[in-house]
């Protein structure tokens, strides 16, 4: 595709895959202009059951490309809007991610830090290398990771995801498959063929039902009870109308 990112596709599997080990696969504005355009031909194309977004190297990305982000401090208002064009650019790409047809699955086999860790917790799922790492750990260097603690908070309880927020810690990845922010851990060997085995197990289901589901859970979360239920009523029964799914029930019936 180009140096920064390659796509793969096969048996309905899209494999989108950072290829920037050099710069630990920061998300530069350049990069999130890739990620944004490779999503939206893949929102596109019916052909694609199941998307997984992989890294070459040893972090499966550090975040934000810093040396970028210090030169915006030369313009004449000191950086304010590069600033917000570039948080403006990477919230807008996590939440094209959300909305994507497709389930995501983020496949980690390195650090995921501060945008990086956004952006795998912003994927449906998360299979990890059982070496891996997750932080947000901008405090560190005194830059409170404020937009990756939304997709933090959204896969961590609150109060789990501010102490990592706060103290600039890293979660290794069995702690973190234990409080749930992982799906799936694997030997590092095993890393991609596991998640291609997931992948494959989605792939397999019927596509427009994975859709209508995908939609309709991303869009009850965070509602009040009775809007939440309101939303995925809608959902289900535009579901359940489908031929497929009464020729799916029917053939279940038929076989008990």
């Amino acid at each position: 595709m180009n140096a920064r990112l390659t796509r793969t596709d096969a048996e309905g599997i899209a494999t989108v895959t950072l290829a920037s080990p050099g710069t630990l696969n920061a998300l530069s504005t350049a990069m999130l202009q890739d990620l944004a355009a490779t999503f939206g031909r893949i929102a596109a194309d019916d052909s694609v059951r199941v998307v997984i977004l992989a890294a070459e190297g040893k972090a499966f990305s550090a975040g934000h490309d810093l040396k970028e982000m210090q030169s915006y401090r030369s313009a004449p208002d000191g950086g304010r809007a590069q600033f917000q064009a570039l948080f403006d650019r990477c919230s807008a790409l996590m939440q094209q991610i959300s909305a994507l047809p497709q389930p995501v699955i983020a496949q980690v086999q390195g650090v995921a830090a501060a945008a990086g860790c956004q952006l795998a917790c912003t994927c449906d799922l998360i299979v990890a290398s059982e070496t891996s790492r997750f932080g947000v750990n901008g405090i560190n260097l005194g830059l409170f990771c404020s937009t990756p603690a939304v997709a933090l908070s959204r896969r961590l309880a609150p109060g789990a995801a501010f102490e990592l927020l706060t103290t600039g810690d890293f979660l290794s990845a069995p702690r973190a498959h234990a409080l749930g922010v992982v799906n799936r851990l694997s030997p590092p060997d095993r890393l991609a063929e596991d998640t291609r085995a997931l992948a494959a197990q989605i792939a397999a289901k019927d596509p427009a039902a994975i859709r209508l589901g995908k939609r309709a859970f991303q869009a009850q979360l965070g509602l009040p009870l009775d809007q939440a239920y309101r939303v995925a009523g809608e959902a289900i029964v535009e579901n359940a109308l489908r031929p497929d799914t009464a020729a799916g029930i029917a053939a279940f019936l038929d076989r008990r």
